[in-house]
């Protein structure tokens, strides 16, 4: 096991200290924790109403915002956690729980995506009379609760958590959008179809967001370079001090969203320069990459030739 000397300990705590702001997304849970309260309160109204109307759409709608819920009350969940502090068990936290949050809701959207769809398919093998006119009221009402809890969450810290629970209010505005379409088509015109095409059109759209938030997620999972960084830009970045002669085993990952770590093996001429040069690399991938979590390891070139050059 390595341990710190004083020097790294110095400048691990200062990018710890300057980085705090990464660990925790206060404003995350309350804003999740209104979202969950407003779309469980108006669930609830909305399944009621498909029943008597007898929407699909409207129904489709309902059955978002109750597993809306659901995925709102995770990812709350999952914010509190990431809130924890560390421990010898966890040495990093628990903030890796907003990205399995994140794809637990991702994949309980592709569920419901493929039910409505089916119900959707069947629907237009074998109309269904639709209330239009109630459709209509209640899709408004909806549509109107769906903009104020997106614009809570989008106002909000963005988290692959967040985001995850954004794609599902999402989901469930453009819902409400196409229930009060097709209200008002089958109200004014008695085009029954119109219903089961609006939830095949919405559900298309969902899944294309939704397998790209798998796809994110996954990816951190994998330890995979974060997306809006360049691992090779970044390793000739690190070899640009005049005293640093090469870099190796370099790594770099996403901890939670906003939260990256590096490490590699810095080989070096002299080791009376390392705390000049562990002191100019550290502030360097700070202010270039927004990289604070540093692990890096000196190693004489001489030493390091003798292994491998």
């Amino acid at each position: 096991m390595h341990f710190m000397s004083a020097t790294e300990h110095h400048h691990k705590h200062q990018a710890d200290h300057h980085s705090g702001h990464h660990h925790h997304h206060p404003g995350s849970g309350n804003a999740l924790l209104w979202a969950l309260a407003l779309t469980l309160s108006f669930a609830v109204v909305e399944a009621v109403g498909g029943v008597i109307s007898g929407s699909l759409a409207l129904l489709g709608d309902a059955g978002h915002m109750l597993t809306d819920a659901m995925a709102l009350g995770l990812a709350a969940f999952a914010a509190w956690l990431t809130k924890q502090p560390r421990s010898a068990r966890h040495s990093y936290g628990l903030v890796r729980a907003e990205v399995v949050a994140a794809l637990i809701n991702g994949l309980f959207m592709l569920v419901i995506v493929f039910t409505i769809t089916y119900h959707a398919i069947d629907r237009l093998l074998q109309p269904q009379p639709v209330a239009g006119g109630m459709v209509m009221v209640i899709a408004a009402i909806g549509l109107m609760i769906n903009i104020v809890v997106a614009m809570i969450l989008h106002r909000g810290e963005q988290t692959l958590n967040t985001r995850a629970a954004y794609l599902h209010v999402l989901g469930d505005l453009l819902g409400s959008v196409a229930a009060l379409v097709a209200g008002a088509v089958i109200y004014f015109t008695g085009w029954i179809p119109i219903d089961p095409l609006l939830s095949l059109l919405i559900c298309t759209l969902i899944l294309y967001s939704c397998v790209r938030l798998l796809r994110e997620g996954l990816h951190v999972i994998m330890e995979g370079v974060p997306l809006n960084l360049d691992y090779d830009q970044i390793g000739s970045a690190m070899t640009e001090p005049a005293a640093v002669d090469s870099i190796h085993d370099l790594h770099v990952w996403t901890l939670s969203s906003g939260l990256v770590a590096l490490s590699a093996h810095v080989v070096i001429r002299d080791m009376n320069e390392w705390e000049a040069v562990l002191g100019e690399l550290s502030v360097q991938l700070d202010r270039r990459f927004d990289i604070q979590h540093i692990t890096l390891q000196p190693e004489l070139m001489q030493r390091a030739c003798s292994q491998g050059c």
